[in-house]
């Protein structure tokens, strides 16, 4: 009987460059496809450099901050709308993150410091996914410093630990914020992408600067006030209701023996300067607004 010998074995080289099947319709084979690849390379190479140079009209525009974080979600959100194809949707997410970060530092120089503190490198690491790869990042080790380079021009932004309960009176860093001769506002929540993949930073951050925020149509504001020590979490957010405001959060400073406790309030939508609903607040004192953040985005976006 004749030796039927098997048949031999491509290696992985092989397999890698072999063409197409015929039933994938695409005259030319494998050459063709990477000719395609990179005229299409080439067509958003060319967008990529238009695009810049809008950027640099925008930035002689006189508009008031290079990063404009209510501006840059509806951006996402609004390509995150029109996505489909295997694409991941993370992938678009972080290819614009990238690109927004570097023509933000083509309208000035911008440095982002971190309040690192005892959350170490995840408050660092979640800097840097949302910042850039390379945009310039100090890490400092209190909230204090960060907000001190920030009010002193050496940073554009400050990265801080989102404020909880818990907090110490003196990591209460939002009640610096109060100074309304040289204000800083809230003007984002980081992680942008709320869907945490494996290996990714955990931390919870909320990003301060110099310029009030700019809303971006799905938002949250901050506002901050002084209250009787005793008053009751329930009572707080009452009052807020009534006035027309929906509470999401809030966030008690009650120092040990002091009469009266620093209160931080989240609450639904974007809130202006000057907006009527802060005057029919009678129970709180020393009312201001802190700024708020764009809603971030998860995967189902």
């Amino acid at each position: 009987m004749p030796q039927i010998s098997p048949p031999a074995e491509s290696s992985p080289a092989d397999s890698a460059e072999a063409p197409p099947a015929a039933q994938d319709g695409w005259p030319g084979g494998l050459p063709a496809l990477r000719a395609e690849l990179d005229r299409i390379d080439d067509q958003i190479h060319a967008l990529l450099r238009e695009r810049a140079r809008v950027v640099e009209h925008v930035a002689r525009s006189g508009k008031p901050a290079a990063f404009r974080p209510g501006r840059e979600a509806s951006i996402v959100r609004r390509l995150l709308r029109q996505h489909d194809g295997r694409l991941p949707r993370l992938t678009l997410f972080r290819i614009w993150r990238e690109m927004l970060a570097g023509t933000t530092g083509m309208q000035a120089n911008f440095l982002v410091a971190v309040a690192a503190g005892s959350t170490g490198d995840n408050l660092s690491q979640l800097a840097r996914e949302h910042f850039g790869a390379l945009t310039p990042l100090r890490v400092l080790g209190s909230a204090g410093q960060a907000l001190h380079e920030v009010r002193t021009g050496a940073a554009s932004v400050a990265v801080l630990p989102l404020p909880t309960d818990g907090d110490a009176p003196r990591d209460a860093w939002w009640t610096s914020l109060q100074q309304r001769d040289q204000r800083l506002y809230i003007i984002a929540r980081l992680p942008f992408w709320t869907a945490r993949p494996e290996g990714a930073p955990t931390a919870q951050a909320l990003v301060v600067a110099a310029s009030a925020p700019d809303p971006s149509g799905e938002d949250r504001a901050f506002l901050s006030f002084e209250l009787d020590a005793e008053t009751s979490r329930a009572r707080i957010a009452s009052e807020l209701t009534s006035a027309g405001f929906a509470p999401v959060s809030i966030v008690l400073c009650r120092p040990p023996g002091a009469p009266d406790a620093q209160v931080l309030v989240e609450v639904e939508g974007a809130v202006p300067e000057g907006d009527t609903r802060l005057a029919a607040l009678p129970l709180f004192r020393h009312t201001l607004l802190l700024g708020g953040y764009a809603i971030p985005v998860g995967a189902d976006a």
